[in-house]
């Protein structure tokens, strides 16, 4: 494996670029990321040479949730040149992995693109940073295999949540309003499920449902796919992976204490490394 200083963001950045232009509608693009099972698009300028069009922006799930259910916005008619980040978060594929969870944590961002010679040549995200620092043999992640119960550092212990009743407009209201990607579900007193800005994009947005009518719990996930406090960040990872989530509920004595996020990893990485970043700047 190579050694977590050095290594670079062009060994891991994904090459393969999901490209939609500019006229994409907020709808197609929800179609687009539940096909692939992915949470960002990359938007360029329409015309009829794709390959000779320019890079305009990226088009994630938090904006469609954020800017265009949480906004009351037709997602038929709002095209993503509308609700997409611009201008572009770039970093250079030469640059070392850490200094891309520096970059996603100062902008508040889960992806970035990756740029080479004045070029966009890949695109990095979140869930490939935590997979390559949960894997080094050496780094932040490492250094907390021998700290007790490490999950109980980098979890929330501040649990959003959300009654099931409520129409799902209000739970992307309440995401925009808290900046979180999920929400825990209340029903009949307890914690029942999660709803996510996934949940959002792929069973409302794609689905062209209507947000003020439809309920949380007919798109929350149950039951709750959590994890025991005691378990490692490897383990956490792993089933993050697995299940193609982002957030966890932590558990200690069967009962949930905090919630954890691939965010919350990042920004731990970025913490216990920012005095080198510093150092170079």
């Amino acid at each position: 494996m190579s050694n977590l200083p050095s290594a670079s963001i062009e060994e891991f950045m994904q090459q393969d670029l999901e490209l939609v232009n500019q006229t994409t509608t907020a709808v197609e693009a929800a179609v687009h990321m539940a096909d692939k099972r992915i949470g960002c698009l990359v938007v360029q300028g329409e015309g009829s040479d794709a390959d000779q069009q320019p890079i305009l922006g990226l088009v994630s799930e938090t904006d469609l949730a954020r800017k265009v259910m949480a906004a009351n916005l037709s997602s038929s008619t709002t095209t993503v040149s509308q609700i997409m980040s611009t201008p572009l978060h770039t970093i250079a594929s030469h640059r070392p992995m850490l200094d891309a969870s520096h970059v996603m944590e100062q902008q508040g961002v889960r992806h970035l693109c990756v740029a080479k010679d004045e070029e966009i040549v890949g695109l990095i995200s979140i869930r490939d940073l935590v997979r390559y620092f949960v894997y080094a043999e050496s780094g932040p992640i490492r250094e907390l295999d021998n700290v007790y119960r490490p999950l109980s550092i980098l979890m929330q212990k501040s649990i959003e949540t959300i009654d099931g009743e409520v129409p799902i407009q209000q739970a992307a209201q309440q995401m925009a309003t808290k900046k979180i990607g999920a929400l825990l579900v209340q029903q009949d007193g307890k914690l029942k499920g999660i709803v996510t800005e996934r949940d959002l994009v792929t069973k409302v947005i794609s689905q062209e449902e209507d947000p003020h009518t439809l309920t949380v719990k007919t798109v929350m996930n149950h039951p709750l796919i959590d994890i025991d406090i005691n378990r490692t960040i490897h383990d956490a990872s792993d089933l993050m992976a697995e299940k193609w989530i982002r957030h966890l509920p932590v558990t200690e004595n069967h009962k949930i204490v905090g919630i954890l996020s691939v965010r919350d990893l990042i920004r731990m990485i970025a913490l216990r490394d920012r005095p080198r970043f510093l150092s170079q700047k």
